[in-house]
C-alpha cells in the first residue's frame, strides 16, 4: 500500500487524540528511507499541530567502536550491535511523558552517536521512532513492541535497497569493491532479516 503521505499524517493524529503521548514505530530495512520518511512524516504532522511531533532514531543507540571492538566493528548495525536497553529505558521514559527526555542521535560520517543530540519535549505528543529493527520477532527487540501504540513497515523491493545501499557507501568514501562487500556481505544481510522476521506492522507503506 502506498498511502498519501498528508493522509497518513491525518490518520495518525486522528488516532492520537486525547493521547497525552502516542508512540509510533517506522521500522524497514536498511536503505528503505527510514530516515528521510520519517521526518516527512514528522514535517506533515508539525503542519496541522505545530511542534507536537518528535523523532527518535533508533540508530542513535549503535554501541561505539571502541565498545564493540574489532571483532564487531564489521558487523556494525546487526541487531547486537546496539544498546536496546537504553532504547527501551528511553522509549519507556517517553511513554510516562513527565520530563522532557534527551536521545542520542547518530552521525553517520563521524560513525558515532551523539549523547544528548535531540530533546524529545513534553509538548510533542505524537513521537515517531524509526529504526531496522523495531518490529524484529527476536527477543529483546519483540518486548518493544508493547510501547508502540501504532506500527508502519517501509516495503521496499530489494534492486531498490541495493542501489541505494552501494550509493550509500560511496558516498561516504568507499570505492567500488569496498561498497560491494559492505552493501552485500553487510546490510543486505540485515535487509532480509527484517523483511523475513517481522511482527506484523499495523501498515505497510510501499
Amino acid at each position: 500500500m502506498t498511502p498519501d503521505l498528508d493522509a497518513l499524517a491525518q490518520q495518525i493524529i486522528h488516532a492520537a487524540e486525547g493521547a497525552t503521548r502516542y508512540l509510533v514505530a517506522l521500522a524497514g530495512p536498511p536503505g528503505a528511507g527510514k530516515s528521510y520518511r520519517s521526518a516527512q512524516l514528522c514535517d506533515a504532522i508539525n503542519q496541522h499541530l505545530p511542534g507536537q511531533a518528535g523523532l527518535v532514531p533508533m540508530d542513535g543507540y549503535h554501541f561505539d567502536n571502541a565498545v564493540l571492538g574489532e571483532q564487531q566493528v564489521p558487523v556494525k548495525g546487526a541487531p547486537h550491535t546496539f544498546d536496546i536497553e537504553g532504547l527501551r529505558c528511553d522509549l519507556e521514559r517517553i511513554r510516562q511523558a513527565a520530563h522532557p527526555v534527551a536521545v542520542p542521535v547518530f552521525d553517520r560520517p563521524l560513525d558515532l552517536a551523539r549523547a544528548g543530540g535531540r530533546l524529545i519535549t513534553l509538548e510533542q505528543r505524537i513521537v515517531i521512532v524509526e529504526g531496522n529493527y523495531l518490529l524484529l520477532d527476536r527477543s529483546p527487540w519483540r518486548e518493544l513492541r508493547p510501547l508502540f501504540d501504532w506500527t508502519l513497515f517501509l516495503d521496499v523491493d530489494d534492486v531498490v535497497l541495493v542501489d541505494r545501499l552501494i550509493n550509500r557507501w560511496l558516498e561516504m568514501g568507499q570505492d567500488r569493491t569496498g561498497a560491494l562487500q559492505r552493501t552485500h556481505h553487510k546490510d543486505m544481510l540485515n535487509a532480509q532479516l527484517v523483511k523475513s522476521c517481522c511482527l506484523p506492522p499495523d501498515q505497510r507503506w510501499r
